[in-house]
């Protein structure tokens, strides 16, 4: 199982039919359960755990997790449906969607993560933070693109890239930096002026079978 803090999505790969006529608000919360849907999807959770209560108690605590220390909070809607969603973490900023439920649920789920999924927890969290010190020895960072994804009926539309652009467009010549793995499309940063600047090989020992994963740091100035 992967660590809430240390896993990031992609939206699409290419842009070769943009959406026209999105509009960039707030997340609405009636979309929570789309997001959550999209990080349980996009990030293939379901290699970790087959349980369809399971999935959704912890796609919920992902998103809560994230949602809890985002300094920009971005999506894109097409008329009343969300077409994708970004967040952020900026040096200096105060988060704009804390609530203390969602930092209880966290916490007790934390819990319950480490009792039966700690192993694994710890080798993903060790191999993203080993990278993002050998980083940091050359190179300042400001912040970390949290988590981006893009409605998966709208792929392929430009969403993830508008996002992005609507990032630097608020936080510009900001270094950040973002973690990925081979679960996701990380291949995404690759085409969008992002470096890879890490990369390690763990293997998610879990109760009844083990996952390969190869763990990726990008980063780039905004």
């Amino acid at each position: 199982m992967k660590h809430k803090n240390h896993s990031t999505t992609s939206a699409n790969m290419t842009s070769s039919c943009v959406i026209e006529d999105l509009s960039i608000e707030m997340l609405r919360k009636k979309d929570y359960a789309s997001v959550i849907n999209y990080a349980i999807v996009g990030m293939h959770f379901d290699w970790y755990m087959s349980s369809k209560m399971v999935l959704k108690a912890y796609g919920k605590y992902f998103l809560y997790t994230e949602l809890n220390r985002a300094t920009q909070v971005i999506a894109a809607y097409k008329g009343d449906e969300l077409a994708g969603v970004l967040l952020a973490e900026i040096k200096g900023e105060k988060p704009v969607h804390y609530s203390f439920f969602r930092h209880i649920y966290v916490r007790v789920f934390d819990v319950l993560q480490h009792l039966f999924a700690g192993g694994a927890v710890g080798a993903y969290d060790k191999a993203n933070m080993k990278m993002l010190a050998d980083y940091k020895k050359k190179a300042e960072v400001d912040g970390e693109l949290i988590f981006l994804a893009a409605n998966p009926d709208m792929r392929g539309k430009g969403v993830g890239t508008i996002l992005l652009e609507e990032l630097i467009r608020r936080e510009p010549g900001k270094r950040i930096y973002l973690f990925t793995d081979s679960a996701c499309t990380y291949q995404f940063y690759d085409n969008r002026g992002f470096d890879r600047v890490g990369e390690r090989h763990v293997v998610l020992k879990l109760k009844r079978k083990r996952v390969p994963l190869d763990c990726y740091l990008y980063s780039r100035k905004l």
